[in-house]
């Protein structure tokens, strides 16, 4: 057995809790990698959602998921999701930071973050995920990543449970992950 990395251990939390007809999103669409993912797993039946604020990142994830007609490519912020998804989702996916290989001063920046995760969270269906990498390493990343941190660790352990996932011997300020699901409410 080895440790997964971060992106293959989203990966997997994402194969557990997303099914055929699922409405998904992905915050940052970026180059579209989770977005295609996400495409597999809901299959035609589903719905995902893939936010950029980069025209860049939209063209490159369209290009991506040519063939799956169930992906809506929105050019607008994460900021603004309950704009565009009104129904519950399974899962939602965030990859902090810039652009790879595009204009590394674009930035998510936390107040945006912030305000699209408590969006998602609104929209979660009971055991459903929100999950966040986080990337650092770069000029701002550290305050978003502070600010990420300490929303989550203020979330009621009675609604949510809130994990942390990464390798703590790395150097250059490593990704990591957070996790967070959605609780059956009890009556």
């Amino acid at each position: 057995m080895s440790l997964q990395r971060v992106l293959p251990f989203t990966k997997s939390l994402l194969e557990q809790i997303v099914a055929s007809g699922d409405r998904v999103i992905d915050a940052t669409a970026g180059n579209g990698h989770d977005t295609l993912f996400l495409a597999q797993l809901t299959g035609p039946d589903g719905t995902v959602f893939a936010f950029d604020i980069q025209k860049e990142a939209i063209e490159a994830t369209k290009t991506r998921v040519e063939g799956f007609h169930h992906v809506r490519l929105i050019h607008d912020s994460h900021a603004k999701i309950s704009e565009y998804v009104d129904s519950p989702i399974s899962a939602a996916v965030f990859n902090l930071g810039y652009l790879p290989k595009g204009d590394h001063s674009i930035i998510t920046k936390s107040q945006s973050t912030l305000s699209a995760m408590e969006q998602c969270l609104e929209l979660l269906q009971p055991n459903g995920l929100l999950l966040v990498v986080i990337y650092s390493g770069h000029e701002g990343g550290s305050e978003e990543r502070d600010a990420v941190m300490e929303f989550v660790r203020t979330l009621p352990q009675t609604n949510f449970d809130v994990l942390q996932y990464g390798f703590i011997n790395q150097q250059h300020s490593p990704p990591f992950l957070v996790a967070v699901e959605k609780k059956l409410k009890k009556n």
